[in-house]
C-alpha cells in the first residue's frame, strides 16, 4: 500500500494545482453541529437517503417537500404513532413515491432514533461521538439497528449529514485494490477492517478528514 505522499501528488498533478484540489473536496461537520442537528432533520435525512436508494436524486428530491407534509416534519414522536393504515392510504397519494416498504421504514427508523435519544440525549449525540477511526462500525451498528440502511446507505447517509466518512464506491474499491488493501468489495469484517486501517495510516500521516481522503483515492481511478 503507498503512502499519503503518493496520493497527493497524484491528485495534485490531476487537478493541477493544489487550489483546484482543495475546491473539490468535501468538509465534515464538527461535532458541535452533529450534536447541533435535530432528531427530526436526522431522520429525514435518514428517510431521503433510503427513498433515494435505486433511484434518481433529483425525482426524490423534488417530491420531500411532500414527504416533510406527510410525515408531520419528520417529528419522530409524531411518525412513531402512523400505523399500518395510515402508511397503506400513503400508497394512493401520487405526491409520494408510493413503495411499502421504504414507507414502513420511515415509523420503524422514528423508533430507532427515540431508543437513541433515551440512551444518549439525542441521535446526534450518537454520531458525534462514534469516533472515525471506526466508522465502519457506526455502519454496521445503523444497520443492526435501523430499518433499510444496509449496503450503502448507512455511509451515504452519514456523509449527507457531515459526519466523516469514506464510502466504498465502485472507484473506491478499484483503488484500494489496486493499492493491495483489498481483493473484492468490502463487506466481509476483515475487509473492512483492512479498509479501515488503510484509512486511519492515511489519516494519521495527513491530517485529512476520511470524507477528503475517500475522494481523493477515487480520482487515482482511469476513466
Amino acid at each position: 500500500m503507498r503512502d499519503y505522499k503518493w496520493l497527493h501528488e497524484f491528485c495534485l498533478n490531476r487537478f493541477g494545482s493544489a487550489k483546484a484540489l482543495e475546491a473539490m473536496l468535501p468538509q465534515p461537520r464538527s461535532d458541535a453541529e452533529l450534536r447541533a442537528l435535530s432528531d427530526d432533520r436526522y431522520l429525514s435525512l435518514i428517510s431521503l437517503r433510503i427513498f433515494r436508494a435505486g433511484l434518481k436524486h433529483s425525482l426524490v428530491d423534488a417530491k420531500w417537500p411532500a414527504f416533510e407534509q406527510v410525515f408531520f416534519g419528520f417529528d419522530p414522536e409524531k411518525v412513531v404513532l402512523m400505523g399500518a393504515e395510515r402508511l397503506e392510504n400513503l400508497m394512493q397519494d401520487a405526491r409520494l413515491i408510493r413503495h411499502l416498504g421504504k414507507l414502513k421504514s420511515v415509523p420503524r427508523n422514528a423508533q430507532f432514533i427515540l431508543d437513541v435519544r433515551r440512551e444518549k440525549g439525542g441521535f446526534g449525540t450518537l454520531i458525534a461521538d462514534w469516533p472515525v477511526t471506526d466508522i465502519v462500525g457506526l455502519w454496521k451498528y445503523l444497520a443492526k439497528h435501523g430499518s433499510q440502511l444496509g449496503g450503502l446507505s448507512a455511509p451515504r447517509f452519514l456523509r449527507m449529514v457531515g459526519k466523516d466518512t469514506f464510502i466504498p464506491t465502485d472507484d473506491m474499491v478499484a483503488a484500494l485494490k489496486a493499492q493491495g488493501v483489498i481483493d473484492k468489495a468490502p463487506t466481509s469484517l476483515k475487509d473492512l477492517a483492512a479498509v479501515q486501517a488503510a484509512f486511519n495510516q492515511w489519516q494519521a500521516e495527513s491530517g485529512r478528514p476520511l470524507c477528503q481522503l475517500s475522494v481523493m483515492l477515487a480520482h487515482t481511478v482511469n476513466h
